[in-house]
């Protein structure tokens, strides 16, 4: 499944397997996450590369283009009962301006029209849990450092 183009600007090339994509996801992951995983652990790079690598061979990710530029990446992937979502990653300059509430809306216009529920999960200190709620999903579950959320699926009008 591909993530269709959120017009005007948005576009979501699915990354590959190749050096370079991998390397991409994985620093918009270090910019995105970095300080959340520092102010608990400190940054292990092999630790997280690894954790990184592990992730990226289990779900498709997808680069997040605004107007041509790489601002992010976002795995989204259609299930038969569920969709999942999440590696949600947007660099610094793009967040806090309304772009990851407009693509998380994107992503969840499309499991309305499958009617099916939408999961993730997130860290517990992150603050990324309020923009979650703000749409609709509510906690199902907690392991020690994550929060597992989900959103149900919406009823066709």
């Amino acid at each position: 499944m591909n993530i269709p183009e959120l017009k005007p600007h948005y576009t979501f090339p699915k990354l590959t397997t190749n050096a370079s994509d991998k390397a991409y996801a994985f620093e918009a992951k270090r910019a995105a996450m970095g300080p959340y995983i520092v102010s608990r652990w400190g940054w292990d790079e092999d630790f997280q590369w690894q954790m990184h690598l592990q992730r990226y061979d289990e779900k498709p990710f997808f680069e997040i283009r605004k107007e041509g530029a790489r601002i992010g990446t976002v795995s989204f992937q259609i299930l038969t009962d569920y969709a999942t979502f999440g590696e949600f990653y947007l660099f610094p300059d793009f967040q806090r301006q309304g772009i990851g509430s407009q693509i998380l809306a994107h992503c969840l216009a499309i499991t309305d029209k499958l009617q099916l529920p939408v999961r993730l999960e997130h860290l517990h200190w992150n603050p990324v849990g309020s923009l979650y709620r703000r749409h609709g999903f509510r906690e199902t579950g907690q392991s020690e450092i994550h929060c597992f959320m989900e959103r149900p699926a919406k009823a066709s009008s």
